[in-house]
């Protein structure tokens, strides 16, 4: 466990691959992003981040959102922009490597009372307080940390939400975590289908289709 902020956050070091024994050091991963205020925190005024911008030291990336790498992927300024978000379902999914099916929008999960996100490429699931960082766990993908759940959570949105997807997508998932099930901390299964009061249901469906 990293305390983050003062939460308790379990860390898991892996990219978006399917073969779970590619790790590399925590240490290596660089949060790039800056907003306009942790500059300021650095440079002092808004002349010498404007200097620093003109000297290539930084790129403006968004308006109140630097970086000092040119080109930065939307998932590090989602994560930046939306700290207490969490990537879930068609994106968590692909994160984890259940799918090949690349997201055709950003799935949040963000708590009841969170701000409607003006981006239209972003769809918010809004949870409960009480559910929203069950099996929340942060993973480094491609350079950054996010935000994500882990997949014991994310069988059990698999699950939660199946008549809402597609056939042949909920196959895909399903045959992966067919073949990822001994990873897999059924424990941890139990104790979250137990939250949300369905963990008869969840294990019926998990034996049918999974086991």
């Amino acid at each position: 466990m990293k305390n983050i902020d003062n939460k308790k956050v379990k860390v898991i070091v892996h990219t978006r691959l399917t073969d779970v024994d590619n790790y590399f050091n925590i240490e290596s991963v660089i949060i790039m992003l800056y907003t306009h205020k942790e500059l300021e925190n650095l440079h002092k005024s808004d002349y010498q981040i404007k200097k620093a911008v003109a000297e290539g030291k930084f790129f403006k990336i968004e308006r109140g959102l630097y970086s000092d790498k040119s080109s930065v992927e939307q998932f590090e300024i989602i994560g930046k922009k939306y700290p207490d978000a969490i990537f879930t379902m068609d994106s968590a999914f692909y994160f984890h490597g259940l799918t090949d099916v690349i997201p055709m929008h950003v799935f949040l999960s963000v708590k009841r009372d969170t701000a409607k996100i003006a981006d239209r490429s972003i769809i918010q699931i809004f949870v409960l307080d009480k559910y929203h960082e069950i099996g929340k766990v942060q993973i480094p993908f491609e350079g950054t940390l996010i935000n994500i759940y882990n997949k014991e959570r994310m069988l059990i949105e698999l699950i939660r939400n199946k008549k809402r997807l597609g056939f042949d997508y909920y196959k895909e998932i399903i045959n992966s975590y067919r073949r990822i099930i001994h990873n897999l901390d059924i424990r941890c299964i139990e104790e979250y289908s137990g939250e949300f009061d369905i963990e008869n249901y969840i294990f019926r469906i998990i034996q049918e289709e999974v086991f």
